[in-house]
């Protein structure tokens, strides 16, 4: 659409199925890479990817014409393919159902880019359900914490 400037930021964070630890050091470097190359290849900008062997976080730029619901489950499908086709992890692997996104502004990239980069330092102190009830808290959403995390 002519005239039409948008500048649109996300930090999403999803889990893997039963928030196990499967993602292990000796690929998660390729598996972002993987996930990188969906976004830009949806014509979005990745910022940053990092997390730990159960769950993701994402920055990334979007266009306006985005529908994040779909562009999240493509990543989630075709990254899960990916590490089964590749046999990385034993029995088959599955990212849980659903997923957090939070809208940021210009302001906010440094302090989220730092946080994502530090997210080994980050969980010696903070477990991942704590973490991601208080992105759910300080964004104000509505939960019910029996819905929110499938356990193992």
């Amino acid at each position: 659409m002519a005239n039409t400037y948008t500048q649109l930021y996300f930090h999403v964070i999803f889990a893997v199925k039963g928030r196990k630890s499967l993602i292990q050091s000796s690929w998660k470097e390729e598996l972002y890479k993987y996930v990188s190359g969906i976004i830009s290849n949806n014509n979005h900008k990745m910022m940053i990817i990092n997390g730990m062997p159960d769950h993701v976080h994402i920055l990334m730029g979007t266009q306006a014409n985005i529908n994040l619901s779909d562009l999240i489950r493509d990543i989630k499908a075709n990254s899960s393919k990916w590490i089964n086709e590749k046999q990385l992890v034993r029995g088959k692997f599955e990212w849980q159902a659903g997923f957090g996104a939070f809208t940021l502004g210009q302001s906010q990239l440094p302090t989220t880019i730092n946080y994502i980069k530090q997210q080994e330092e980050h969980h010696s102190k903070k477990s991942f359900k704590e973490e991601y009830l208080q992105f759910l808290k300080s964004y104000e959403i509505d939960y019910k914490e029996a819905y929110v995390f499938e356990e193992i």
